[in-house]
């Protein structure tokens, strides 16, 4: 259960691009087209669904505080948490450069259209922001980092395929002169972000017995001011 609510939460509720707007300049500049659109998400998820998980073992087995008492107990008070920022842009960019290698290699056509921006993936901040927020929200398995790095790619893979198949349609639309190009892609995009905003209650299952528990107190309370109030009332009149 754990793993399904991660992975749905991660691509509708915490979007990279609609909840944390992380990502854009790719978002807006390789959104004119699908196939292109296809081609970098495809390598985004790649690069996520590899850099999360390598990076929660170097977090959790090298960074943290005490991590490196496997080596021994001299080494369990070393804290090479300010290396994290490093260590994981090391990550990162290696593993584009692979996704680079692989591309040019088996889909030149595809590697011309993505062009600088196939390479600027390792600037990505989505790509980043992936790791940091893994980091700053303790996952606790290596599984589910992997989980995590998967959704939160194809959240952002969703969100490009989307503004790119509304770009090729809205090319042909009469769009106010003032507003063609990017100012009618950022109303676009603020519309569908208010859209996978609504998705934010389709998890809050686990919320409900507490809510009723907070009920519960409540009522308790106001019956005990009641019977209080009661008995003042008794005593004024006698």
């Amino acid at each position: 259960m754990e793993h399904i609510e991660l992975f749905f939460k991660s691509i509708f509720i915490d979007n990279m691009v609609f909840a944390t707007f992380l990502g854009m300049c790719s978002y807006l500049a390789v959104s004119k087209k699908v196939s292109t659109a296809v081609g970098l998400g495809a390598a985004v998820i790649f690069v996520m669904a590899i850099t999360v998980p390598l990076n929660w073992l170097l977090d959790q087995y090298l960074l943290q505080p005490g991590a490196l008492s496997w080596l021994g107990e001299e080494y369990a008070s070393y804290d090479l948490s300010f290396l994290s920022f490093i260590m994981f842009i090391a990550t990162i960019a290696t593993m584009v450069q692979l996704v680079e290698i692989i591309v040019e290699k088996f889909s030149p056509s595809l590697y011309n259209s993505l062009g600088i921006f196939l390479p600027l993936i390792a600037v990505n901040c989505a790509i980043l922001g992936g790791s940091l927020f893994m980091q700053s929200r303790e996952i606790p398995s290596l599984g589910l980092a992997f989980n995590y790095g998967i959704s939160s790619g194809i959240g952002w893979f969703l969100a490009i395929l989307a503004i790119a198949a509304i770009r090729e349609k809205i090319r042909y639309s009469n769009v106010p002169p003032a507003l063609r190009g990017l100012g009618i892609t950022f109303i676009i995009t603020g519309l569908m972000a208010i859209g996978f905003m609504s998705f934010g209650g389709m998890l809050t299952g686990g919320d409900e017995p507490k809510a009723k528990e907070e009920t519960a107190t409540v009522d308790v309370v106001k019956e005990d001011a009641q019977k209080e109030l009661a008995n003042n009332n008794t005593k004024v009149v006698e």
